[in-house]
């Protein structure tokens, strides 16, 4: 399978609510971070209670979303997951399996930090998202 294209990769992170408020030019920053990885069957992508260190976005095949060995939901190409690890240093509350072979965009925490620490910008329009992203407090 070809790879995607950089036009392709940016459209994807753009679907995903971290980057909403993130300009074209911002959006193609972070996908130049962004790793196309293939998978087998059977791997788990993020464990429960694991520190998080990636975020995907999945190209191709399904994987399982589980908390505490319970199947939750079905992941098909376009969904992604571990966006928070990006910002929070929370463990994982979930686990994600493939059931199919895969591919996925990954970008490593590490790569993702260093990119916040370049553009200020790109890290206060993420930080903007992340914290609309969060729960309503209780008044």
């Amino acid at each position: 399978m070809p790879r995607l294209r950089a036009d392709a990769k940016t459209k994807l992170i753009a679907d995903v609510p971290l980057f909403a408020g993130l300009s074209k030019r911002e959006l193609a920053q972070v996908a130049a971070i962004a790793d196309e990885i293939d998978v087998r069957a059977g791997r788990v992508l993020i464990r429960e209670g694991d520190p998080g260190r990636e975020f995907f976005v999945l190209l191709e095949g399904e994987a399982e979303l589980s908390q505490r060995g319970r199947v939750l939901k079905k992941r098909t190409p376009g969904d992604f997951f571990g966006e928070m690890a990006l910002v929070s240093k929370r463990p994982r509350n979930a686990t994600v399996t493939t059931t199919t072979p895969a591919r996925a965009l990954v970008i490593s925490e590490r790569d993702f930090r260093s990119l916040l620490q370049r553009s200020p910008t790109i890290a206060l329009k993420v930080l903007t998202a992340f914290v609309e992203r969060l729960p309503p407090e209780e008044e």
